[in-house]
């Protein structure tokens, strides 16, 4: 029987937001949200201090060699608050920025299946995962651009040159646009590094929880406790979070280098000239996959917390929350 063409008992044809077992309805939507928004604000906030080495590092690759003679530099040219520059902006631009994210791919996920039909979506269920991060993360990007040009400029600015506080710094963003190029100066930048971050965040969380309930844990996943499906999700974030922070080091390190005096008025491209592509890809890169690989787990982690608190399932499915239904009517379907 083909299934895009099966009818369930109250005559509705397959529809992805809810052939699952938890209906993908507009309170779940706006609760994926929440949880995105809680998920990116906390974690980004945590690792404000590797943040801040970090975008040093990007931007005076002499002086900051690497990550713990940084942070020591700047703790004593600067004091021990200054490791945590930029928090304000940070929260603001990320919270907002990881509710579009998960909330959007949530979204653009149902819709996409139901676009190509059930076949189709489990046939082509990795592009679908790729396009619906890709497009979430493109409308993250947008709320997000403003408050990280005010944070890297935070980050990076040589101590006394530049407001540190919230307020005064968007003030001094937005005054000198026609330098700092506030407020979407950089977007072009940040979606080089956050789609490729994201669409491998997403799509490779997504393979490797199927790989560890295929390889690893292969009893029925409701066999196993709560604690150890999210720690399931911990791990699988940990490891997409490691490719997703190699993958998009370029683009952040391009913006990073735009806050920089040197390069106010040269393209990206003469940036990437003159900077050199190699180390435009590796310098800083070891920081940036210690923050970038907790961030992903522990977003992973909080998200999948909240939604399971929340009555709304567990992200370690794989790409299957809404699939189990129609596998137990079609068992000799294969996923």
């Amino acid at each position: 029987m083909n299934k895009d063409n099966f009818i369930d008992e109250s005559n509705k044809p397959w529809n992805a937001r809810t052939a699952g077992i938890v209906q993908h309805d507009n309170i779940y939507y706006g609760k994926c949200l929440i949880g995105g928004s809680l998920a990116c604000g906390s974690t980004h906030l945590i690792v404000t201090p590797l943040d801040v080495t970090k975008c040093n590092m990007q931007v005076d690759p002499v002086k900051y060699k690497n990550l713990f003679s940084s942070l020591r530099i700047i703790i004593h040219e600067e004091g021990s608050r200054a490791i945590w520059k930029g928090w304000e902006p940070t929260i603001l631009g990320y919270s907002p920025q990881g509710a579009l994210k998960f909330g959007l791919y949530e979204v653009f996920k149902d819709a996409l299946s139901n676009l190509v039909g059930y076949e189709n979506s489990q046939k082509y269920r990795g592009w679908i995962w790729l396009s619906g991060a890709a497009a979430a993360e493109f409308c993250g990007c947008i709320a997000l651009c403003p408050m990280e040009m005010v944070k890297v400029k935070v980050q990076t600015s040589v101590p006394g040159t530049f407001p540190t506080s919230l307020i005064p710094a968007t003030i001094a963003m937005n005054a000198n646009r026609h330098l700092t190029r506030f407020p979407y100066g950089s977007i072009v930048p940040l979606w080089s590094r956050q789609i490729p971050y994201t669409v491998t965040k997403f799509y490779f969380f997504e393979k490797a929880v199927q790989m560890l309930y295929t390889h690893v844990f292969t009893e029925p996943k409701s066999s196993y406790s709560k604690s150890t499906q999210l720690g399931i999700t911990f791990a699988a974030g940990y490891l997409a979070g490691i490719i997703c922070a190699i993958v998009s080091h370029p683009g952040d390190s391009i913006v990073s280098l735009m806050a920089k005096p040197k390069y106010k008025e040269k393209s990206i491209k003469e940036i990437i000239q003159d900077f050199g592509l190699a180390k435009l890809c590796t310098t800083g890169l070891g920081t940036r996959i210690i923050m970038i690989g907790t961030i992903a787990a522990l977003q992973w982690w909080i998200y999948d917390t909240f939604k399971t608190s929340m009555g709304m399932g567990s992200n370690t499915r794989g790409g299957l929350s809404n699939d189990i239904l129609w596998n137990n009517i079609f068992s000799s379907s294969k996923i």
